[in-house]
């Protein structure tokens, strides 16, 4: 019996700390988001509340009080079990027989008598009844709500549902990094979609004064190595952005978004060494990306590996 109850408690304690986890979560986000009024509100309630509860101790107090003063004027009624001593017979230990009483011997069991200790025939507990009783009445309506009417969600639907949402907060997380991008975050994507995406944007927009193949023509030529304000992606993407006023060159960031200034400087970037049809005469100085060196990335990754 100890074994069942510490079984059925340890599975209760398992159980309410996920479900703890989720619930302080949530009670913490919907705490935030009320205004002024609705705390206010909240502690109102607060505090009814907590003046029933004091207003019902309260009244068990005088109950038992005037339950001890009626025992004393009237010794008959002091002979008679309490209410907890009945509650406690009915629902928790049941009518135990009295030692030594008919009822005891009746009840030993004679092939289960062990160093001068004899085990009774006893019932089950009743609170171990009820608990049994509830839990078959618990899996049948789980049986019925779940598997026959459909009412509620199996676990499957559940965790197909938790992946629906995730999937929305992952596109969310990916909305707001890309919305983040900047000069410095920023990134050559090489991705087809990218540089596709790019290419389009640079034809509707760069075309007029580079080519459309980036030859140059008012602006520069974008496919050799010579560029005026540098040849990197970061270098790329801050033009694009903040344009060159006194050049001729526009800023974008008002009409392009961080992404779409990514993608048209990743697909600029591409174009070099290309063969455009009529090129511009290099401008600017040459530019040469640097490169880490095999070795360099040995020490480095050697660096890494003894700082962890």
């Amino acid at each position: 019996m100890k074994k069942l109850s510490l079984s059925l408690a340890l599975l209760a304690l398992a159980n309410s700390k996920s479900w703890a986890q989720t619930a302080e979560s949530n009670w913490y986000t919907n705490l935030q988001s009320m205004d002024s009024g609705q705390i206010t509100l909240l502690i109102i309630l607060g505090i009814v509340l907590l003046v029933i509860v004091l207003l019902l101790i309260l009244m068990v107090y005088l109950m038992s009080f005037m339950v001890a003063v009626l025992k004393k004027e009237n010794p008959e009624m002091a002979k008679e079990p309490s209410w907890w001593e009945k509650f406690k017979e009915r629902f928790v230990t049941g009518k135990l027989p009295e030692v030594g009483s008919k009822d005891e011997k009746a009840k030993m069991m004679a092939n289960h008598s062990y160093d001068g200790i004899t085990e009774l025939d006893n019932f089950m507990p009743p609170w171990l009844q009820w608990v049994f009783i509830l839990t078959i009445a618990f899996g049948v309506g789980y049986f019925v709500n779940y598997s026959v009417l459909g009412i509620g969600k199996t676990g499957v639907e559940e965790y197909e549902e938790e992946l629906q949402l995730e999937a929305i907060a992952a596109e969310a997380r990916k909305a707001n990094m890309m919305a983040s991008i900047d000069e410095s975050s920023v990134v050559f994507d090489e991705s087809g979609a990218a540089l596709s995406s790019g290419k389009s944007i640079f034809e509707a927009n760069c075309a007029a004064c580079h080519a459309s193949d980036g030859g140059g023509g008012v602006g520069p030529n974008l496919t050799d190595e010579y560029w005026i304000h540098g040849g990197s992606i970061q270098d790329v993407f801050k033009i694009i952005k903040y344009g060159v006023v006194s050049k001729g060159m526009v800023p974008w960031e008002d009409q392009l978004s961080p992404v779409e200034i990514q993608q048209v400087s990743s697909f600029i970037l591409s174009l070099k060494g290309s063969t455009p049809a009529n090129p511009k005469d290099p401008q600017g100085e040459l530019f040469i990306q640097e490169t880490i060196q095999p070795e360099e990335l040995a020490s480095d990754s050697t660096a890494i590996i003894a700082l962890n």
